[in-house]
């Protein structure tokens, strides 16, 4: 076995797969005869100068673990200030740990470390890194899911699929916030894959800031035109992102507004489903409609799953990839597998030149992906404004024709 060191270290939140990843790109690793080191805890115990959190890996410890969840090494979100303030004391504990290879695992937060060390190391540590998020948001050639998404996606219909028989049986509607960012990918993925009646994502929102009443009356237009079909029950997908468009002292007077490690708001802690709850459920009763609803967050419990095995074999591939690119003297990349073929991405095709992040991709609402997703839903159209339909629906939502059509016909103008 050579001298050369290959790290692994995991940044930013869970995604299942990681553990496949780590275990493809170990064995292949100690297989060409390299030293592998986990760093357990992520950056923040190379920031904090922790030689002790490096930990050897061998093939015994990491064989079997790609079939299961979360990360063996954990994971850490670090603030900028923190990276700073300390990213020498990284430097120089990667040093001492003599590491020549370093892949990270991560989303657009640990990509950032990724090209920052490779920029600061010249040429001393060769570095890939291996794109990971549920939120399905990192523009991946060809349209390709992240890893995790899949996973993330068929645990969330499973508990979709529940709520749904669960709202039937006792004539209820249920309002489901789900992870997303920046994007709508996991929400319109499981509405679609479940058959939720209606599934919002933020871009199909255009306006610079988003109002309460607007995403109110969508879903108050979906309930009544459920009951114009004689349901009286009906699950919403909300992807959390819609948050991020509202205006943020109107978003305050419901919601305490919290900040993760980097300074961003928790959009997963901000309960949407329970914002609109208080709303709709006050309008309805306001007419005499009396509706059960109840709000759910759906997210954490999806992090840390055990992969399906698509992204078991996708995390294989990526994994034994990152070594082979290293190996071969690359370094500067992440790894994709693109057209059955694994191909590095360089750092500089990676990032957004305007905002110096890393590319996202949001759901393209022109898309005939998205267009499928929005002919299945249960929501106000143009054609509901005709005359015979609005009669209906007027009539469901204990309104005039002319009452109906002032509220709710913006929406579909």
């Amino acid at each position: 076995m050579s001298n050369d060191v290959v790290a692994i270290v995991v940044g930013g939140g869970p995604a299942p797969g990681i553990n496949g990843v780590i275990s493809a790109a170990a064995i292949e690793a100690i297989n060409e005869g390299k030293k592998v080191i986990g760093i357990v805890g992520g950056f923040k115990s190379l920031f904090a100068g922790d030689k002790k959190s490096a930990v050897s890996l061998t093939i015994e410890d990491v064989s079997r673990i790609h079939t299961t969840g979360g990360s063996i090494l954990r994971t850490s979100r670090d603030p900028v200030e923190t990276a700073k303030e300390h990213f020498k004391t990284l430097l120089s504990t990667l040093k001492a740990l003599k590491v020549k290879y370093l892949i990270t695992i991560g989303g657009d937060g640990t990509a950032f470390m990724a090209r920052w060390i490779e920029r600061e190391s010249r040429g001393k540590i060769s570095i890939v890194h291996v794109p990971k998020t549920i939120d399905n948001d990192l523009h991946l050639p060809g349209g390709r899911s992240s890893f995790g998404y899949h996973t993330a996606r068929h645990w969330g219909v499973e508990i979709v699929k529940n709520l749904m028989e669960d709202a039937k049986t006792t004539g209820r509607w249920y309002f489901i916030s789900t992870m997303g960012r920046h994007s709508g990918h996991l929400a319109l993925g499981i509405g679609k894959a479940a058959g939720a009646p209606i599934t919002l994502i933020p871009e199909e929102f255009s306006e610079e800031k988003l109002s309460f009443k607007k995403v109110a009356d969508i879903l108050e237009g979906s309930i009544i035109k459920r009951l114009s079909m004689g349901k009286d029950h009906g699950v919403a997908i909300l992807a959390e992102g819609i948050s991020g468009r509202f205006d943020i002292k109107e978003l305050e007077t419901c919601e305490a507004v919290e900040k993760d490690e980097v300074g961003r708001i928790r959009l997963s802690e901000i309960l949407l489903g329970r914002i609109f709850r208080d709303i709709v459920k006050k309008s309805l009763e306001a007419r005499g409609i009396k509706m059960t609803i109840v709000d759910k967050n759906i997210g954490y419990e999806l992090r840390a799953a055990d992969p399906v095995p698509y992204d078991i074999e996708y995390t294989r591939n990526l994994g034994y990839g990152a070594v082979r690119f290293l190996i071969n003297g690359g370094t500067g990349a992440m790894i994709v597998f693109d057209e059955g073929r694994l191909r590095p991405i360089s750092f500089v095709e990676m990032v957004d030149p305007v905002t110096g992040k890393t590319k996202i991709r949001l759901v393209d609402i022109s898309s005939e992906t998205y267009e499928v997703g929005r002919k299945y839903m249960i929501r106000l159209e143009k054609e509901d404004f005709e005359q015979r339909r609005v009669l209906h629906l007027a009539d469901a939502a204990q309104m005039s024709v002319k009452e109906f059509r002032n509220r709710f016909s913006y929406l579909v103008s």
